[in-house]
């Protein structure tokens, strides 16, 4: 198993262990467009006490990756993310926060689905 598929599984685990149904084709899909990142601790995973960084969110993948305009909804989906994964969680996988707002606004068509 590659160190990639390694990462989708852990994240899958990760969804699974808290009854988050998801889709693994959208789940590699959301994980290969992070590149990188996911090998690096603190970049796979978002602080989500961190306010500059869930700004990061919003403006990053959000806005520029999902094209969503900005507004308060964005926030709140945000914030409703954090608070299904857990205020607790320490680790909150960038790959599976991002992938729970694709579902939320219903953007898998920008992952080819």
């Amino acid at each position: 198993m590659s160190k990639f598929d390694e990462k989708v599984a852990l994240y899958k685990k990760f969804m699974d262990d808290r009854n988050m149904r998801s889709n693994t084709e959208l789940l590699t899909a959301v994980t290969k467009g992070l590149g990188p990142s996911i090998y690096k601790n603190d970049a796979e995973t978002v602080s989500g006490s961190d306010s500059k960084e869930l700004e990061t969110v919003k403006k990053n993948f959000l806005m520029k990756k999902l094209g969503l305009p900005d507004g308060p909804e964005l926030d709140k989906a945000i914030e409703e993310v954090m608070e299904r994964i857990g205020k607790s969680e320490r680790n909150k996988y960038r790959a599976v926060v991002y992938y729970m707002l694709v579902k939320k606004f219903d953007k898998e068509s920008v992952y080819g689905m």
